[in-house]
């Protein structure tokens, strides 16, 4: 496979997320990580911040690329010339969701495939929002996100709490 595009809000990325990203980047000869900009969430880090969180975590994969993106995934995938989609999956609740999402999107464009990774067991717990909450009460989230991406979780919630 040529291009293809991993996307999601990355808010912040954990190591499930690189998990894909690392295999994703074996199974496409370029792999673009689109970081969704969208508005109408409230995000920890701005669209930017995590562009550059991700670039940093992704440092020596040649052929991995990050931008980010609004409005419809599949516009932005045709736009770049992607022959699929990857998605990660973590349970069968993801599932249901990224099924109907890929039925769609192949509905709005017969060129674009969608494939499902499965994340590796040690990953299949963690999620953004997981990760925000349990450093938000101060709990451990070492070995959960790169080390990288621990200290600006930690940097932002101790500015946040200071205001």
């Amino acid at each position: 496979m040529k291009i293809g595009v991993y996307p999601g809000s990355f808010d912040p990325i954990t190591n499930g997320h690189l998990d894909i990203i690392e295999r994703g980047s074996k199974i496409c000869e370029k792999l673009i990580v689109a970081v969704l900009d969208n508005q109408s969430k409230s995000a920890l880090f701005t669209v930017e911040e995590r562009v550059g969180m991700i670039e940093e975590t992704v440092k020596g994969m040649d052929n991995v690329e990050i931008d980010y993106f609004s409005g419809l995934l599949i516009d932005y995938a045709k736009e770049k010339n992607a022959d699929a989609i990857i998605k990660g999956l973590r349970a069968v609740s993801d599932f249901e969701y990224e099924f109907q999402m890929a039925l769609m999107n192949k509905k709005l464009s017969e060129e674009v495939e969608t494939l499902f990774l499965m994340t590796s067991n040690k990953h299949s717990y963690l999620s953004s929002s997981i990760i925000k909450e349990v450093a938000h009460f101060g709990g451990c989230i070492e070995g959960l996100v790169p080390e990288v991406v621990k200290q600006r979780i930690l940097n932002k919630l101790q500015k946040s709490e200071k205001q």
